[in-house]
């Protein structure tokens, strides 16, 4: 009888822990569950982030190439004038409409995940790849576009200042500034077109600027690649 009673109390202690083992397994099946849900959902969000910079950075560079490809045509037109002996109003206005606008790309999101903890919720490792390169592009190019804007600030506003007048962009019908034409300094475009400081920075700024063309269609691609492959993501 005593064997017995010792016997069924064993197995029934053998059973409780098999519960108590079990139920341990079921929770910590559902906490591994709720974390991937968890993981998912961040994932989620991290991608929408990614995918709307980059939609919108993919109009800016659309605009940026257009503007790249003007400034490309005006510095080689601005190289033909030199030894012309006039100049019509609208060969003017190209030399004097000299200036250079930065892109100003979004990277809040992109930089939110390549220098925090958020990429550890990327499961896509082509994905990850991409994210964690794209910052190098970025770089390259805003670089870039440092050199081409410290040429026009630094190099050809100055010389340009020193030979030309605002007062040929003034509108010829308001009669408010013909004092000003008349007594005011004139423009020497000759002197300009003979300067060499001028010449080279025009030169410098027309390589330079083709670079930043190769740089921006490059950058493009990347960034179209990228919001192709989220884009998938999110859909899937």
């Amino acid at each position: 009888m005593l064997s017995g009673k010792l016997r069924n109390h064993i197995v029934y202690a053998i059973g409780e822990i098999l519960l108590i083992v079990l139920g341990i397994l079921i929770a910590w099946k559902i906490n591994d569950l709720n974390e991937i849900r968890k993981n998912k959902i961040v994932q989620e969000k991290i991608y929408q982030s990614l995918y709307e910079e980059l939609h919108t950075n993919l109009s800016v560079l659309d605009s940026s190439i257009m503007q790249y490809n003007t400034s490309r045509v005006a510095l080689q037109k601005t190289l033909n004038f030199i030894g012309v002996d006039s100049l019509s109003k609208a060969d003017k206005s190209v030399i004097l409409q000299v200036k250079f606008k930065n892109s100003n790309l979004r990277n809040e999101a992109l930089s939110s995940v390549n220098f925090t903890d958020k990429f550890q919720f990327l499961e896509n490792d082509t994905l990850a790849d991409l994210i964690a390169e794209y910052p190098s592009e970025l770089k390259s190019f805003q670089e870039q576009e440092l050199k081409i804007r410290n040429i026009v600030d630094n190099k050809l506003q100055p010389v340009l200042e020193q030979h030309l007048s605002l007062i040929d962009i003034l509108p010829e019908v308001n009669t408010n500034y013909n004092q000003i034409r008349e007594k005011g300094q004139k423009s020497n475009y000759k002197a300009l077109l003979n300067n060499k400081e001028y010449q080279n920075s025009i030169i410098d700024q027309l390589l330079q600027t083709k670079i930043l063309l190769n740089l921006s269609m490059n950058l493009r691609k990347k960034t179209q690649i990228l919001a192709i492959k989220l884009k998938q993501e999110l859909e899937d």
